[in-house]
């Protein structure tokens, strides 16, 4: 045994940080630090958005897609981890100071562009998403920003009352009630992913049984305490996304 270590320490197996993540090392580190379903999940939204808003400018749609991609898909999780290496990944702090600037910049970038063809008013929309992806993700002004409802707010609402704006160049009942759903749904993959976090990066062991009255007996492990959480987190993921593409088709 080594010294220093207790047999259940020396004896229990690299549990990942996230039930996406996969092995430490090279291209996987980078597939990982994406977050797949969670990116795939609040994309929708910029679908929902130009969905709601009755989708005439692809064109429009797939540049504000590209551009949520680099803020949120690269951005925000290449400063999220920065803080704190909540995903173990061997990215170097140099690389991650570089992809999160160079997927910002491009964000930014595309979001003056649009402000030039649609509206001056979409400035609003880029200031606030790049004041908001290091706020949240570096925790500045104390944490005070990264809480439920702002993480609610920025990667729920945002996304879709940016895309309904970038695509309608107005406001409406329709992108106010569209962004209540978006925040809604990411209070629920808050609330499921947190708990799931928490067991996977910061419980020791879980044990136990669960009696049922018929007689047979369940035992409690890691996989039963957060498997029904990440599957439907999953599948939320997927239908959300599916849901956006069959009302965007419909149109």
């Amino acid at each position: 045994m080594k010294p220093g270590l207790s047999p259940m320490t020396e004896a229990s197996p690299r549990v990942r940080p996230a039930f996406y993540a996969l092995p430490p090392g090279g291209w996987r580190d980078y597939a990982t630090l994406l977050h797949p379903p969670y990116t795939l999940w609040h994309l929708s939204y910029v679908i929902w958005g130009a969905a709601l808003a009755g989708a005439d400018h692809y064109d429009r749609l797939a540049a504000t897609l590209v551009a949520f991609l680099l803020a949120v898909g690269v951005a925000a999780h290449a400063l999220d981890e920065l803080q704190g290496r909540p995903l173990g990944t061997r990215i170097s702090s140099g690389v991650l100071v570089v992809l999160a600037s160079l997927a910002l910049g491009g964000a930014v970038l595309i979001g003056v562009l649009g402000a030039v063809e649609v509206s001056p008013w979409l400035l609003i929309f880029v200031a606030f998403g790049l004041f908001i992806a290091p706020a949240y993700n570096l925790e500045w002004f104390g944490g005070r920003f990264h809480s439920d409802v702002w993480f609610a707010v920025s990667w729920g609402s945002f996304p879709l009352l940016t895309t309904y704006f970038v695509t309608a160049e107005q406001l409406s009942i329709a992108a106010a009630l569209g962004a209540a759903m978006a925040f809604t749904l990411s209070l629920a993959q808050r609330t499921l992913s947190s708990r799931v976090r928490g067991l996977r990066r910061r419980a020791r062991s879980i044990e136990g049984k669960v009696y049922y009255n018929d007689g047979t007996v369940e035992d409690i492990d890691r996989r039963w305490a957060t498997a029904s959480d990440e599957r439907a987190l999953l599948l939320i993921s997927l239908s959300i996304f599916a849901g956006g593409l069959a009302v965007l088709v419909a149109l």
